[in-house]
């Protein structure tokens, strides 16, 4: 199978985690901690917001077709209020349990994943401010999410070549949500189903250049708040390219995103609370730089620019700009580690307020494969 079509088969399956590390071996697993801290101008809600996350994640490799993988995470996180106050959340995240299976082997993959509810589930209202800030797509926390109701998710991924060195990859999944009650002594929320498709290319030109592309369409149903009442989500998009190529005895790459988020097709409707429009921009760079026959450094800069708003023109939310720098050793034939140190600033607005941001994304974590 070519590089090409391994890579694809994981751009569109929603399980590349599980699809692409069980090929690579039988067994691995990883582990880390991470932690988040951002600073802010005086004028909002609140002045700070940390958070802490220990990842975990195991794949198991049973025979040539079948690859199982479970995912969990322990997060806390924090929100410091400018009089003093603070709210604050800790537990387990959802848990994923995963089984990839490879119907043709190299050109069809088919996909299941469980979430088990272990995360968080029916929070005070006080916990509500929380988890909209952690959740921003300008901040990209490692934990942006800490729970639902589970729920059952299935699909597939396909690749193909086309010509001599090139490949193209598509895949769909659809998502059913459990019922459950997100604040305490609310009414029950039933979420709507979700439908993603996914296409994918990727494949080298001149002068030992490699490009890769990805594109993602999402929809989601309304969500059921119960009482009469529903949230809803526009449909989203997601366009993803990056290009590598080597430089001395390193290799720079280049890459850029940008989801957008429509408008909800029923926001007008009695009774509907929806998501206001977005757009999201991130453009960055990374060079993988050898120092040794074990250790790679890896100095990254990257910007990112979110617009959102419910009138027909968008406004400006923020934006910020992350540089930092990953070093990699491999410490045996079976494990490696990373130390990850990188510091963003930059501007939010709210309301017509601007504040800036200032704080550091702090990492470690190891990987270990048999």
């Amino acid at each position: 199978m070519t590089r090409a079509r391994l890579f694809l088969l994981g751009v569109v399956a929603w399980c590349m985690p599980a699809s692409l590390a069980a090929q690579a071996a039988t067994t691995v697993a990883r582990t880390g901690v991470y932690f988040e801290s951002y600073s802010f101008g005086s004028g909002l809600a609140f002045n700070r917001i940390s958070e802490f996350t220990i990842p975990f994640s195991v794949t198991q490799r049973v025979g040539d077709r079948l690859a199982l993988d479970v995912s969990t995470a322990f997060a806390s996180a924090s929100v410091s209020e400018p009089g003093g106050g603070k709210i604050d959340y800790s537990g387990l995240v959802d848990t994923d349990l995963r089984a990839t299976v490879a119907v043709i082997p190299g050109k069809l993959l088919f996909s299941i994943v469980g979430t088990v509810p272990t995360g968080a589930t029916a929070v005070p209202d006080t916990t509500i401010p929380l988890f909209g800030a952690t959740a921003t797509d300008l901040l990209g926390f490692t934990t942006p999410s800490f729970g639902s109701g589970g729920g059952v998710s299935a699909g597939f991924a396909s690749a193909f070549r086309m010509g001599s060195n090139w490949a193209v990859g598509t895949g769909a999944s659809y998502r059913y949500g459990m019922s459950y009650t997100p604040v305490t002594g609310g009414t029950e929320m039933n979420p709507g189903g979700e439908i993603r498709a996914r296409m994918g290319l990727e494949g080298p030109f001149g002068g030992g250049k490699y490009f890769r592309g990805a594109f993602v369409y999402t929809t989601t149903g309304a969500n059921d708040l119960g009482t009469g009442s529903q949230s809803t989500i526009g449909d989203r998009f997601l366009l993803y390219a990056t290009v590598s190529m080597p430089l001395g005895n390193s290799k720079l790459s280049l890459y850029g995103w940008e989801m957008r988020r429509m408008r909800a097709r029923d926001f007008g409707t009695a009774g509907t609370v929806s998501v206001p429009r977005g757009n999201v921009l991130a453009v960055g760079t990374r060079l993988d730089r050898p120092l040794g026959p074990k250790a790679t450094l890896s100095p990254l800069l990257e910007f990112r620019h979110e617009l959102t708003g419910a009138g027909a023109r968008m406004q400006l939310l923020g934006y910020l700009l992350r540089a930092g720098t990953d070093l990699r050793y491999h410490l045996s034939d079976h494990a490696a580690g990373v130390v990850q140190a990188q510091l963003a600033f930059g501007k939010l607005q709210d309301e017509g307020t601007s504040v800036s941001i200032f704080g550091p994304r702090l990492g470690a974590f190891i990987e270990w494969t048999r």
